[in-house]
Order: C-alpha cells, then structure tokens, then sequence
C-alpha cells in the first residue's frame, strides 16, 4: 500500500465535448472581435489554447465553427428568456414580457454576446449562417409567443424594441447626453 505522500493526483483529461464547450465560448469573443470575415480558425485555437488541427477535429470548417457559436448564442439567449419568465411578477402577457426583456437586458450586457449577434446578422449574406440566423429567431419568437400568450404586434414590438437595445449597448448611445441619444435610450433598458 502506498504511503499517503506518494500517491498522485490521477489527472483529468478534457473530453472532446468539454474542448468543444470550450473551443464555443472562446469562439464568441473571437467573433465578436472581428466578425466571421475577419476572425481565422488560428485565432480561436490561440485564444482556446489549443491547435488549429484540434479546431478542424471539433468542427469540419471556419463555417461550421461560426454557425455553432451562433447556435450558441441562440441557446443562451432561450435560457436568459426562460430566466425571466421565472422571475415574471406576474402572469399577464405583460409581465411576463417586461420580465422576459430585463433578462435579456441583463444577457447583453455581455458585449461579446452582443456583439456576436450583430456579425451574425452581417454575415447573413452567407446561405448557412443565414440560415441558422432564422432558425434562431423562429424558435425564439415561438418560444416568447407560446411562454406570454401576448398578441402578435407586442410580440414584434418585443423584438423590435430588443434590436433597438443592441443599438442602444453596441454605440454607447445612454452614455451620450445628446438629444438623438436621448430619444434611442428612452425607456431602454440597460446593464
């Protein structure tokens, strides 16, 4: 029997599921750096700490890489919703709304996120990203629809006051104390 002070650690090895947890999370402030055009492979494996070859066994392509980061995001978001809706004061469509968009609120305020969002949108033009881009919205805006049961136009109003949000976060616009600043960040809510 060894004695106390010689036994070791056992050391853990990451599993591939961990790296590529891992390679994701890297991969939003990758991209939210520089965007899908602008951010290589060889940068997120430097910023994950691993190989671009390592990269290239988790994911086929910059492409794949990119949608699943989106997928992601897209996940992310669906949880911060589902946050709010636990948090709701109440259980009118309102309530659960206004609480669904605190959560959010609170979400973006991780500019990377954010950020991530924005390029995803730019980088729509691309057939794969566009796509996952609208599977994203599609589930989230059934999801939003199903979870308050508000109408249609306050559901778009919904979204539409989110995106105002992320002009509101990505310029700066409730730090500058301007009139047309004022007017954008009116009632937005921020972290």
């Amino acid at each position: 029997m060894p004695s106390p002070g010689s036994i070791r650690p056992q050391r853990q090895l990451s599993t591939a599921d961990d790296r590529r947890r891992t390679v994701l999370e890297t991969a939003v402030s990758a991209f939210a750096d520089r965007g899908y055009f602008g951010t290589t492979t060889t940068d997120v494996a430097k910023r994950a700490g691993i190989s671009q070859a390592y990269v290239y066994r988790l994911f086929p392509d910059k492409e794949a890489l990119f949608v699943a980061v989106v997928e992601h995001c897209f996940v992310r978001i669906r949880e911060s919703l589902q946050d709010g809706v636990a948090e709701a004061a109440g259980s009118s469509p309102q309530d659960v709304l206004d609480a669904m968009g605190g959560a959010y609120a609170r979400l973006i305020s991780d500019r990377d996120l954010l950020l991530l969002q924005l390029h995803a949108q730019c980088a729509a033009a691309e057939p794969a990203v566009r796509e996952v881009v609208r599977t994203g919205y599609a589930r989230l805006v059934e999801y939003v629809r199903g979870v308050s049961g508000a109408p249609e136009a306050d559901v778009q109003r919904f979204f539409a006051v989110g995106m105002l949000c992320h002009l509101v976060v990505a310029t700066g616009a409730h730090e500058v104390d301007a009139p047309w600043a004022r007017t954008l960040s009116d009632g937005i809510r921020h972290h």
